[in-house]
């Protein structure tokens, strides 16, 4: 495994040609365009990693199936889908117009940002500094990373920029479906998105889901099979947002991807996988990741479906 992944990071050197690091958030426009890491973890605990894997960066939307999980585990999926569907969607991931046409009004899936925003706000835990702290926790325990961390300049940066996701909030507000102030909600939406990683940690997540809830670097279980079999059926379906399909196609595996340039993938009672690159192809997702992970799925045989 280690010399696949040496092999498949010389393979993808220059490919951050092809894309853009996002700007619309300040702080992430700072990121190294040609900046890439790739990393496995299986459900034994065992890790192999190629290029600058120790660099940090946030998770972004990866952030969305922490969240998903962590109000599965203290809701459940009843109350969780009364508040959001579990269909893909073909908008991109910051859309506003879906939200008014369909009917019911209430967003398409967990893994976009007005149903992220949505989940984020049944978390029961009073203001935003509380609901922050769980999900951090939460994140921490299923990357069997105790020391992760909300990056502060991307945090300040997003809620200064964040405009589209304030209209996403004010107008789940006026439909009835975030609960409590927006503000507070966004406020811990921005923290989650905001916390750092690097793949290893991401491929100890994805381990985790592999594994059906369980973080092979600590033992512990940390949330239910049924839980991680609904977040891994989301991320077939809609984790990529409009690059979903063209993903299950190419690679074949449950992922889910983020601006900063971070997807994680998961091989189901196998292995997690994560990799960074920052330059990102028009539907938000990473260029040299996105061939990365097609190219370790087919080399190894990884594709599920």
């Amino acid at each position: 495994m280690q010399e696949t992944l040496h092999s498949i990071a010389d393979r993808c050197r220059g490919l951050h040609r092809q894309g853009t690091v996002a700007r619309y958030i300040p702080e992430l426009a700072k990121a190294p365009a040609d900046l890439f890491a790739l990393s496995a973890a299986d459900v034994s605990g065992e890790r192999w990693s190629a290029g600058r894997f120790e660099h940090p960066f946030t998770m972004q939307s990866i952030s969305k199936v922490v969240t998903l999980l962590l109000a599965l585990t203290e809701l459940g999926e009843e109350e969780v889908f009364r508040h959001v569907g579990r269909n893909p969607s073909s908008d991109p991931f910051n859309s506003i117009m879906r939200l008014e046409m369909a009917d019911p009004h209430r967003p398409q899936n967990p893994l976009i940002n007005a149903g992220a925003i949505a989940v984020t706000s049944l978390l029961p835990f009073p203001g935003a500094e509380e609901r922050s702290r769980a999900i951090l926790s939460f994140a921490r325990r299923l990357t069997g990373n105790p020391a992760l961390a909300v990056d502060d300049g991307t945090f300040r940066s997003e809620r200064e920029t964040g405009d589209r996701n304030r209209s996403l909030a004010y107008f789940l507000k006026s439909l009835g479906n975030l609960e409590g102030d927006p503000c507070e909600v966004l406020e811990a939406y921005f923290r989650q998105c905001s916390i750092l990683v690097t793949t290893e940690d991401l491929a100890m997540l994805g381990a985790t889901l592999a594994s059906g809830g369980v973080c092979p670097a600590t033992g512990e279980r940390v949330v239910a099979p049924r839980a991680c079999r609904i977040a891994l059926a989301l991320m077939v379906t809609c984790g990529l947002y409009d690059g979903s399909g063209e993903f299950a196609v190419r690679v074949g595996l449950p992922a889910k991807s983020g601006v900063a340039g971070g997807i994680v993938a998961v091989v189901p009672e196998r292995m997690g996988i994560a990799v960074c690159g920052p330059a990102l192809d028009g539907r938000g997702n990473s260029v040299s990741g996105m061939r990365a992970l097609e190219l370790l799925s087919e080399e190894r045989s990884l594709r599920v479906f």
